[in-house]
Parts: C-alpha cells; sequence; structure tokens
C-alpha cells in the first residue's frame, strides 16, 4: 500500500483582476482535522468574500468534501477538488481565499482561479509519498560491515544509523515491499552470518529512497 499526499503546510497567492486569492493547504490525518484547518482560515479571513475549500481524507480517498462558500455553484470547491484529485493527493486540505476586487470574473475565469490557487497551495507544501515500512536491524561482526555498506550503496538502500560494541548493528528502514529482497541479500552477501530483527512496522514517508518516521 502507498499513497500520496502533501509534506505539511503551503501558502502562495497571486491577483487576478483585482481580486487577490490566497491558497493554503494543509496535511492531515482525519476529518476533524480538515475542518479545523478551514475555520482556522476563515478566522484569518473574516473579511474576505470567500473561503473555498475542499478535502481528501484516507489512504483510498474515500472522503471527499468541497465547499463553493458562496462562489457559483461548481465554480470553486469543485475545482479545488479535482487539483488533488489529479494529483492522486489524500489526507489533505486546500483552502482558497477571495478578497474580491470589484471585477466579475465569470464562471470559466472563477475556475481558473481557484484552480491555480490550489495548485499554487500544494506546490508551496511539496509532494510526497506514503508507505508501508519497518525497521530492519542487522547485528554482524566488525569485518562485515563494509559488505553491507557496499550492498546499500549500490542498491540505494539508505542506512539511517548503525551502534557499534562488541559487534556492529546496522540500521535500514525499508518499505515491507522490498523489505525480504534487503533481507535476503545481506545474509546471503554475509554467507548467513548475521542476526536479522524486524520492527517498528508501519506507515513511513517516502522521499527519494530513504524513509521517514515524522517529516521536521
Amino acid at each position: 500500500m502507498s499513497y500520496i499526499t502533501i509534506r505539511n503546510f503551503g501558502e502562495d497567492r497571486f491577483e487576478e483582476k483585482k481580486s487577490e486569492f490566497i491558497g493554503y493547504a494543509k496535511r492531515v490525518e482525519n476529518e476533524d482535522e480538515a475542518k479545523a484547518f478551514i475555520t482556522e482560515i476563515k478566522s484569518m479571513h473574516k473579511q474576505a468574500r470567500h473561503n473555498c475549500s475542499a478535502y481528501i481524507i484516507g489512504s483510498n480517498m474515500n472522503i471527499q468534501r468541497y465547499s463553493d462558500d458562496g462562489e457559483p455553484q461548481g465554480t470553486a470547491g469543485i475545482p479545488i477538488l479535482e487539483v488533488m484529485k489529479k494529483s492522486r493527493i489524500t489526507d489533505c486540505a486546500v483552502v482558497v481565499t477571495r478578497y474580491f476586487g470589484g471585477i466579475l470574473l465569470g464562471t470559466g475565469g472563477l475556475t481558473r482561479a481557484y484552480t491555480k490557487g490550489a495548485s499554487i497551495a500544494i506546490k508551496a507544501a511539496g509532494i510526497i509519498e506514503k508507505v508501508e515500512g519497518l525497521k530492519l536491524s542487522f547485528e554482524i561482526e566488525y569485518d562485515l560491515l563494509g559488505k553491507i555498506q557496499y550492498i546499500c550503496g549500490q542498491n540505494f538502500y539508505h542506512i539511517e544509523d548503525s551502534e557499534y560494541s562488541d559487534k556492529v548493528i546496522v540500521h535500514i528502514l525499508s518499505e515491507k515491499a522490498i523489505a525480504e529482497n534487503i533481507e535476503n541479500e545481506i545474509v546471503e552477501a554475509t554467507s548467513g552470518k548475521v542476526i536479522v530483527r524486524k520492527s517498528e512496522e508501519g506507515i513511513y514517508f517516502k522521499e527519494g529512497n530513504r524513509l521517514y518516521q515524522q517529516l521536521t
């Protein structure tokens, strides 16, 4: 299982025919967090004409909600939602605030503006993947460390950290889908002279070839 979300928070803005549009995007874990974020943005911009929003929750994108917040039906909330759907982004809430500049944009202009507002907010937040992962720990003698480091370097397996005492323990955060391959390669390279432990199974953020339990 894997899915796409955003790193955390993004904000950007632009002007269209004297109306100011401010896009906000935030990673959320559930509907309560999404609703709280939308309320927070609305409180920040009480003088704005519209605070339109959408959110998608769940690894299978099963919860989808949107609001036009007074704009003509279908010109704001749905375009925001469609930006997220086309990028396959979930666990995300987006709000696009509009300060009306006195010039009507028409339904096509509004749709384009809210699409752009959502897109720039998501771009500012950054996109990241979430995957099933676990920690692999390999306990070896010191003379085998070089072999493990070589295998990891050749295959772009990221060594998270190592412990040094009478033996060496090498820790690798791995996607669950390839964990068995990593284990087999290292067992073979060390002729079985390794103790393998698995722990901390769960959902991780993936960026490049590295997994993270939390993002900073």
